[in-house]
């Protein structure tokens, strides 16, 4: 009797993994047998993920990466090539809010460049270098989840640079969905409101409302987010979560203003 042959194992990269959304999506991939190499600006954080992780050695690989510096991302993609041979998922989730509060009259152009170049410009690199190789590996194909946000239907006061590049996104992923048809890759995104992380501490404090108002805001937990993703990335190719929405059940989204 032939022994039973175990499936290969699959390999993700997840940008923005030294902490939150990245970090517990990793986490939650490592859990359920993925090989991840974990990209961000700050080694040490990457590796406090990596240590979190009970996953079999060699299943993570840490890159230090600022996705808005195209030989960063090509860097991190070689590595990938080199230690796994091939990549399965991109989870596009690097990420910056910019500075908060600031009138858009008052937002310096360096803030918003700042912001365009890592939310907008850093996930169509990483993208631009995943098309490449899951168009190029064999078998083909592969599978790309961009991390929308619930700006990308509706603003915060004062989030002009961030909603931008999240309405951005929503365009950049209907045209990679569109362009990956011939290649079986597939592409989706995951508009994410008030997970609970260090980035939306302030949500239990109170912010700003659109009525100018501060207001306490209900979060959800950040595994809640992770377990959505893995359901997204472990679709058979031929089936695809094109948009999905995961938010705290009373954030003030429907109605929003």
């Amino acid at each position: 009797m032939n022994a039973e042959r175990t499936a290969p194992t699959k390999t993700a990269v997840v940008t923005g993994a030294g902490s939150g959304i990245g970090r517990s999506v990793a986490l939650e991939l490592l859990a359920a047998g993925w090989s991840v190499a974990l990209a961000g600006r700050r080694t040490e954080t990457l590796e406090e993920t990596a240590a979190l992780a009970s996953a079999k050695d060699g299943a993570t690989l840490c890159v230090r990466t600022d996705v808005a510096r195209p030989e960063d991302v090509a860097a991190l993609f070689a590595g990938v090539r080199e230690r796994f041979g091939r990549l399965d998922l991109l989870f596009n989730n690097a990420g910056t809010f910019g500075p908060g509060g600031v009138p858009v009259e008052e937002l310096p152009y360096d803030a918003w460049r700042h912001v365009v170049d890592t939310n907008l410009n850093g996930a169509f690199l990483c993208a631009q270098a995943a098309f490449r190789q899951m168009k190029e590996q064999d078998p083909q194909g592969g599978r790309i989840i961009n991390n929308g946000s619930i700006s990308a239907h509706a603003p915060r006061p004062h989030s002009v640079a961030y909603t931008a590049t999240k309405h951005a996104l929503t365009g950049l992923t209907k045209s990679l969905s569109l362009d990956g048809r011939p290649y079986r890759i597939a592409v989706g995104q995951i508009d994410i409101g008030n997970a609970a992380t260090d980035m939306t501490e302030r949500m239990q404090s109170g912010i700003l409302q659109a009525n100018g108002s501060l207001a306490s805001e209900p979060v959800m937990d950040v595994a809640d987010v992770a377990r959505t993703v893995r359901h997204m990335a472990e679709l058979p190719l031929e089936a695809n979560v094109q948009f999905a929405t995961v938010l705290a059940t009373n954030m003030p989204y429907v109605g929003r203003g």
